[in-house]
């Protein structure tokens, strides 16, 4: 199957401003970031904040430009497409962002919520554009009487599930999630990941998952890339990652991750020290200050990513993880 999104190497740096004296120092967000994403498959981001999640998910949906490395959606390579072509792409890659509270605007109506990216993308009539919108807000569980209601007539689920419709209005062929249940109820947490897989079914979407929880993603996902400090330390299938990380971050947050079946909870493992900071990262492997495998070699060589037990990890002591 011809993957809907392709990135090679992709990473974003920002120049950062200390001081006024002092030269500004590079912010590496997201460094070396290749996968790929095909339709009806959902792709899961996981790592601690500050690790880069959201810097990919505004290079992929475009809102950002990459700094360096190939972005290709629908075939298309974004650096070179021209001004149709980016329109055209812009449609098919749409976000859900974290927040149902501050992602719609409480001044508008559902409806007019949900026809904009219709009147502004299309020439539909205003009647087709409103039979639109309430045959998705159907789709989302939502009636038909919610269409003349504002945003604050609603709770934090409804409101996530108006801005799952709005994704979809214009049948994308990429949906970005970024962390789209942690603000919400953990009752809720389910319907709203039921629902997207329902959609993901209904409509062939290609997932693009940003979460810092394995729990979450654990019934979501197909593939897992763990990311520390901007970069990939592990990336494989869902079943492999979960069965036996081989990455000593990996492994830590899956011990920390709270899971109702005994049989899946792993030995607690105690992480030492801070995440460091992305402007002065440690030489050698970004996690060898806080990895219990750690050995001189951690300190001095940075690890890439290589194949060992059916996924890639960048660990020099991957063998040793269990």
């Amino acid at each position: 199957m011809t993957a809907v999104v392709e990135a090679r190497h992709l990473s974003r740096f920002y120049e950062v401003k200390t001081s006024p004296f002092k030269p500004a120092k590079i912010l590496r967000a997201v460094s070396d970031m290749s996968f790929t994403l095909e339709p009806g498959k959902t792709l899961a981001v996981v790592g601690e904040s500050g690790c880069g999640k959201s810097t990919l998910a505004r290079v992929v949906t475009m809102i950002e430009q990459p700094s360096e490395g190939d972005l290709t959606i629908d075939g298309i390579p974004v650096a070179t497409a021209d001004a149709g072509q980016r329109r055209r792409l812009r449609s098919a890659v749409q976000i859900v962002f974290q927040d149902p509270y501050g992602s719609l605007n409480p001044r508008k109506k559902i409806g007019t919520i949900l026809e904009e990216p219709l009147k502004i993308n299309t020439s539909l009539t205003r009647s087709e554009r409103r039979q639109a919108a309430e045959a998705m807000l159907s789709k989302v569980g939502l009636r038909p009487e919610h269409y003349d209601r504002y945003p604050h007539m609603f709770s934090g689920g409804q409101r996530q599930r108006v801005a799952i419709a709005r994704a979809l209005m214009l049948r994308p062929k990429v949906v970005v999630a970024d962390e789209p249940v942690s603000a919400l109820d953990v009752s809720i947490q389910a319907q709203v990941l039921n629902l997207l897989m329902d959609l993901q079914d209904e409509f062939g979407l290609a997932y693009l998952f940003i979460s810092h929880g394995l729990s979450v993603v654990e019934h979501i996902a197909d593939d897992l890339v763990v990311m520390y400090l901007g970069r990939p330390v592990e990336h494989g299938t869902k079943e492999a990652i979960f069965r036996h990380p081989r990455h000593p971050y990996t492994r830590a947050l899956l011990a920390s991750t709270p899971f109702v079946d005994p049989t899946k909870r792993a030995e607690r493992v105690v992480l030492s020290g801070e995440l460091p900071s992305p402007m002065n990262p440690p030489p050698g492997c970004a996690f060898h200050r806080r990895c219990p495998f750690a050995t001189d070699v951690c300190s001095v060589e940075r690890p890439e990513l290589r194949p060992v037990d059916g996924r890639d990890v960048a660990c020099h002591h991957a063998e040793m993880v269990n």
